[in-house]
Formats: structure tokens, sequence, C-alpha cells
């Protein structure tokens, strides 16, 4: 397990002082990333073979939203590995040790200059923690788009030289950060899953189509150069 200690600050709240989705899930990237700083086997393979790992979608269940000043730990634990994939919990808790986000994920191991799936040896596997899988929602991992759905194409959004994290595409909550913009106004969610497809880098264009369907759920996707990169969805 690895975690860090987080606080509610301006920055990471909205106007009414509530903890911003994105800002919840930088929490969550930033711990998953940083958890290989506790497995001292798959960090030095990483270094020698020019390794990283790219996530492949996350699933968050929402119990409640902090606010401002809170105090609040991250934890993240993988509770299951495989030569190519990672599977992992991460959590949110408030100074009182409750639950605000539930969240699991699965990874990807690849090269870090092609973006090419490589396979992790069995010893260096078998160094890693793996813990109890927590006690959330686990749903499908591809998200299906409803069928002749009515989407509505947004205005094209350019990749900036902010949204380029160290692995040299999009970071992963920036693509939360764009959704949100076309969120319905007074639209409630407590439940979000995102598929990352494609990793998009700077200089490219994302073009953002939303749908919000009959039943509540609403979607957004995500396409570079006609290429889907990234699916959201929120209910």
């Amino acid at each position: 397990m690895y975690s860090i200690d987080n606080i509610v600050t301006t920055s990471t709240c909205d106007k009414g002082g509530n903890l911003k989705l994105f800002s919840a899930f930088q929490m969550m990237q930033d711990c998953s990333e940083m958890w290989i700083e506790s497995e001292p086997g798959v960090k030095t393979f990483f270094e020698e073979s020019g390794m990283t790992q790219l996530l492949a979608s996350r699933e968050v269940e929402i119990v409640r939203v902090p606010r401002f000043k809170e105090k609040l730990r991250t934890e993240t634990s993988v509770f299951d590995v495989k030569p190519m994939f990672g599977f992992r919990n991460t959590f949110i808790y408030d100074s009182d040790g409750n639950v605000c986000y539930k969240t699991w994920s699965m990874g990807a191991f690849v090269d870090r200059i092609s973006g090419k799936l490589q396979r992790i040896p069995d010893e260096v596997l078998k160094t890693v923690m793996i813990e109890s899988k927590k006690d959330m929602t686990y749903g499908e991992r591809r998200i299906i788009l409803p069928k002749n759905a009515a989407f509505k194409e947004q205005a094209s959004v350019a990749v900036t030289h902010n949204d380029i994290d160290y692995n040299g595409h999009v970071n992963n909550a920036n693509y939360i950060r764009i959704a949100m913009e076309y969120l319905p106004e007074g639209f409630a969610y407590r439940h979000v899953r995102v598929e990352y497809k494609r990793p998009v880098r700077f200089g490219e264009v994302i073009v953002p189509k939303t749908y919000l369907s009959t039943d509540g759920i609403f979607y957004v996707e995500l396409l570079s150069a006609s290429a889907v990169c990234a699916i959201l969805e929120l209910k």
C-alpha cells in the first residue's frame, strides 16, 4: 500500500467550496503513480527497461464530496497483477477515516517511448505486494455508448503544454477537466467510469461529443484525429 496526505485547498475546490472531481482524480492518479516508490523490484525494472504504467480504465463511487480545508488521505493498493496489466484500488478517506471516494482501476505496462505493451517477468511480478480487493462496485471496464444516440459535437479543445505529464501525453485527470465543462447544469452524479483508449500529445486537438440519456446517464466521448481517446460515463 502507498498513501499520500492531501488537503482541500482553494485551487482544488469549486465556487461552492466542494472538491472538484478533476482534483479528486488528480489525487487518485498521483497516488497510483507514486505507488511504485513502495515497490523497489518493479521500480528498478521499470528504470532499467524504460517501461512505465498507463491507466486503461477507472471506476469511481462517490460516497461524499469533501469540502474546503478538509484533510484527506489517499491510499492505493494492488489486488491483482498480470504480466501486462495491473489492477488496484485507490480510496480517498477523510480525517476520521471515513471513505469519500472508492475506485478501482486497470493499468497497462508499456514501453515509455513506443507506448507498446510490454511484459513484466514473473520474477519481478512475484515481488509485488498483493492486498485484498476492497468492497465497491466492479463494473465493466469498457464503456458501450448508446446506439443511434444523438451526440452533440462541442467546440474543439487544443492540447497545451500544461496538459502534458512526464509520460509525454495528456494526463489522465485532464480528460475529466475537459469533460466536466459540458456537464448539464444541476446534474447530480455519484458514479463515474472512464475508459482511456489512446494517448493524446501536445499539438493535437480534442473534439468532445456529449449525450444525456433518458435514464439520466451523461456520456462524453473525446476524439482526436478522428480516433476515440477517452470515453466517460457519469450517473
